[in-house]
């Protein structure tokens, strides 16, 4: 359970670094890019994209609390599903979307 805790309140501190815009280093994939691969995104907007997903998975870990502390497995499966379908969602909205991928 402290481990827990720890875990997402190291996600929530991700998360507001992230929605500050700031952070893109944390973000793997982007931080080993060149220079002239990073030009065709525009790093605040994925910062931010980044930091939405973040704070999704932060609420979804905090659906698993009550899961641990009544011994029952349905939060803890919705909050599964629920932080898939929110990773899922994320990846593909960060792929996709013409507000983080410059033409």
């Amino acid at each position: 359970m402290i481990i827990l805790g720890v875990v997402i309140i190291l996600f929530l501190i991700l998360s507001i670094i992230l929605l500050m815009g700031k952070g893109a280093f944390l973000i793997a994939g982007y931080n080993t890019m060149a220079a002239l691969e990073k030009e065709k995104y525009d790093e605040v907007a994925l910062c931010r994209a980044m930091g939405v997903m973040m704070l999704g998975i932060t609420g979804c870990l905090l659906l698993i609390i009550p899961s641990i502390k009544t011994n029952n497995q349905s939060f803890g499966i919705v909050a599964t599903i629920l932080m898939i379908v929110i990773i899922i969602a994320g990846l593909i909205y960060m792929n996709t979307s013409k507000k983080i991928k410059r033409s």
